[in-house]
């Protein structure tokens, strides 16, 4: 339960303003959560909460590095992780409603009695925002020192028997209408 504790910001207590918190992370972070597709997390989530009356703005910078295997090559592959997201969080009287109604994801209600702000599912799903979808390394980098040179050679090759393959069957049926004239 300590671990969750220091992803907690009493915000009652902090006066109208901006406030900086910076968390590392990782990969003990994410043992409560399921297991992830990638490790070695090195992470930086750097968090500005700026306390307004009725509502906080909170700038998440994610900065570090991950590991993971390359969708091309099946190597491990670290990836540099960079992006920054924005939160409104508003204090209403119903929180449960207003949520279920928002559909900007980037708003978020809480109670007007909450005293505490919970930021571990946010640095989560961030830091998983993070990740693109497509984990390769760049065309420059192909074929380099990183790569599986066998796996490239392979696939290099399936894609010219499919090419042939696919420039024969386009003209098979044409053939028929060759001496028509």
């Amino acid at each position: 339960m300590s671990h969750r504790r220091e992803y907690e910001i009493a915000f009652v207590g902090l006066k109208p303003g901006e406030h900086f918190f910076t968390y590392e992370i990782t990969d003990k972070f994410f043992e409560p959560f399921q297991e992830q597709d990638f490790k070695n997390c090195q992470a930086t989530v750097k968090l500005k909460l700026d306390k307004k009356t009725g509502f906080m703005l909170l700038k998440f910078d994610v900065d570090g590095h991950v590991e993971l295997i390359c969708d091309r090559c099946g190597n491990n592959l670290k990836l540099q992780l960079w992006d920054e997201f924005n939160i409104v969080v508003k204090m209403v009287d119903d929180p449960d409603v207003m949520n279920e109604r928002e559909e900007d994801p980037d708003i978020y209600y809480i109670s007007k009695g909450e005293s505490h702000l919970h930021v571990a599912d946010w640095i989560y799903e961030f830091i998983n925002l993070s990740i693109p979808m497509q984990r390769m390394c760049k065309e420059d980098e192909m074929g380099g020192p990183q790569c599986n040179i066998e796996v490239l050679d392979k696939l290099k090759k399936m894609e010219d028997d499919a090419q042939s393959a696919e420039t024969k069957s386009i003209w098979k049926g044409l053939d028929q209408f060759k001496d028509l004239q």
